[in-house]
Order: C-alpha cells, then structure tokens, then sequence
C-alpha cells in the first residue's frame, strides 16, 4: 500500500507518497499541497495498478519525434508508394508540430485543436482537403497506437472521437456508351485498346499497364497479379491493393483487341510499353492523347465533359455495369474494393434507378388482386 509524508519546504508544507509499481519497485511522487490530494493520489494508483491501467510516468516522457523512429521501423507491410506517402506527411505535417512533444502531454483537446486549425480558413499558405487532414490525423494516431502497445499511454489521445471536416462528395464523371464510343473514334488507334479496358473492365490503370499474355486466361477473363504504382516519379512493380489475385472480365469484343495487341508478345512480358524508353506505360499528361480526343468530344458535343482523367474511365465502367444489371457484389470484385459497402460508398447514387424496379414489384405483389377487382366490367 502507498504511504503519504510531510515534509517541509520554502513554500509550506507538502506531502509526498511512496508507493510500489506492478512491477514490486519503489517509487514516490511529490509535491502535493494537501493531504486530501495525496491520498487521492494513492488511491488512484492503487485503482490502476489492481486494472492494469498504471503507466509509470517515466514511460510518458518520451517525444513523439523517438517514438516515431520506431514508427517508421514498424511498417514493413506497405507498399514502397504508400511509405513513401507516410513518412511526407510525418515530415511536412506531423512532425514541425508534434515532435518535441512529450506524449504524456498531449491531450484530447490538444490534438483536436490541431486539427481544426489544419483546416481553418485563415490557415497559411491555405487551409488542407478534409481528405489531407484525416491522412495527417492518422499518422500521429499510429504512432500513439504505438505509446498504447508499449504501455506508455492508457489511451490514445488522437482516438476515435477526435472530430475531423466531413469529406464532400465529388461528383464522378462517367460516360455514356454513345459518349464512348464517340470517345474511342478520336482516340489514336495505338491507345483504343487502353481506352476500352479501362473504359469496360474498370481496373486501374497501374493494374492495365501490368498485363502480360500470361495474364490472358481466356473465356474474357483476365488475370491481375500485380499493379505499376509511382514512387518519387519511378514505376515501382508491386503487388496488387489488398495483396490477393484477383480475376476481371471484359467483353468478348474488347478480349479480342488485347488479343491482337498481345500478338507476338513473349509470354512474360508487358502487352504495352512506353513508346521511346519502353518499360511500363505511363497515364497520359496534359496535352497527350487522351485530353486531344476529350476536347474533340466537347467541341463537338456540348453535353460530352469538358476534362476526364485516364482514372476516371474506371468510373465510366462503374456506370455502364450498374446500367447494364450488375449486382454490387459483382462490381465490387470487378473493381477491386475492400467491401460491397466501399463500392455503395462511392457508387451508390447510381443504383438509385432500381427504386423504380422495386416499385414496380411491390405493387405486382401487394395490388395485383386489388387492381383486378377494381377494373369496371364492360357491361357496367
């Protein structure tokens, strides 16, 4: 048990409490005005050492700065894009503001103060995306998560109830199957196959650029096995998100272009390569083909987007298989997502024409005898 004694000082008298730690040493905490205070001490010590909730406070006083290099040791499972991306954020957004920090010093409000000002309207050089702010959040939550498994903190101070700025839906260009085809007519014939891959299959381009004849299982299906991402303006081989196979179908007119392109390709190698300098294929830029045949497609209709991005035709093969009756479960291995609730997440407003599906139904169900009875005879 903890025992409390006086001893006196320049400024009065204060109390001192010697107690044992879980661990059967000796410690002791001073400098309480009252007693009242240094029995309340005692006795949360002995609360938390009976829970398993006792830090000792020499444990807290570590910077996050030291706990970050164990941090940055720890992720070994991320691809070489995605650490890259971390240890940015820590550099340029974490660390300046956190790293002298010692973290038994950091609170809740603390931490939440922070992020509200990452977004503020007043913040220079100008507020960060919502989506930026929960990037940042996530690295200093990591390397607390770290405090809490070392048993350095009882909780993580940048936990789940820290409020972040909601995220605001972006509407999604997609294109119509007329605004593809228009699309494909003012595409060099050297990229429509991409253009349709991409356009029908929904992969991502790093995934597309991958494919190898090996990858051609037949039957419209095509294998992907791994995905071109860049890193510090490299093309880096990895595996693919999520790290399984996984096996996408195209229709059997579009098998045929890969097929022809594929033609004479060694089994092992990529279907397409960069025209000069070979190697993976990279998106197109601005002023390359893809934004030349968009702003032939707006010139001539209105209607067709005025900008889309390589990335966004996986967009237009969300939109054409929703159309065309797929099931979520079906567009959520297409695409590659976690879950049919990511897929409902960012797709989800498409699927609003089945109401009317289901409308329809209901009433077959629930009125049809209804509805007969009340249809007036001829002869009345």
């Amino acid at each position: 048990m903890a025992t409390i004694e006086p001893y006196d000082t320049q400024s009065g008298r204060r109390y001192m409490v010697r107690y044992r730690t879980p661990d059967r040493r000796s410690t002791k905490k001073r400098g309480f005005k009252t007693k009242a205070a240094a029995k309340d001490f005692a006795a949360t010590i002995e609360v938390e050492k009976m829970t398993g909730a006792y830090i000792a406070p020499a444990a807290g006083r570590i910077t996050v700065d030291d706990l970050a290099v164990q941090w940055k040791a720890s992720l070994v499972d991320i691809s070489e894009s995605w650490y890259e991306r971390q240890e940015s954020i820590w550099r340029i957004h974490v660390q300046p503001h956190w790293g002298h920090w010692q973290i038994s010093k950091i609170s809740h409000g603390d931490v939440q103060s922070w992020v509200a000002g990452l977004s503020a309207a007043d913040r220079l050089p100008n507020p960060l995306a919502p989506k930026t702010v929960r990037h940042n959040l996530g690295v200093l939550k990591a390397i607390l998560d770290l405090a809490v498994s070392d048993q350095r903190l009882v909780t993580n101070p940048a936990g789940s109830k820290i409020r972040v700025p909601r995220t605001l839906a972006v509407d999604k260009t997609a294109l119509t199957a007329n605004q593809l085809r228009a699309l494909s007519d003012e595409t060099p014939s050297e990229y429509q196959t991409i253009l349709w891959v991409l356009a029908t299959s929904g992969i991502r381009w790093g995934e597309m650029v991958a494919l190898r004849p090996r990858d051609l299982l037949g039957g419209r299906r095509l294998r992907l096995a791994r995905s071109y991402s860049k890193t510090n303006s490299r093309q880096v081989l990895k595996d693919l998100k999520g790290h399984s196979l996984r096996t996408v179908i195209v229709p059997m007119e579009v098998e045929a272009m890969i097929l022809r392109d594929a033609e004479d390709t060694p089994r092992e190698d990529l279907i397409w390569t960069a025209p000069r300098k070979g190697g993976p294929l990279k998106p197109p830029t601005k002023g390359h083909w893809l934004e030349a045949a968009v702003k032939r497609c707006h010139a001539a209709d209105e209607d067709f987007p005025e900008a889309l991005a390589a990335h966004e035709l996986r967009h237009t093969a969300t939109s054409l298989m929703i159309s065309s009756g797929a099931h979520v479960k079906t567009i959520q291995r297409q695409l590659g997502h976690k879950s049919a609730t990511m897929t409902l997440d960012q797709y989800g407003h498409w699927f609003d024409d089945d109401l009317d599906v289901i409308a329809d139904a209901l009433s077959i169900t629930i009125f049809k005898n209804e509805c007969a009875q009340n249809v007036p005879k001829e002869d009345e």
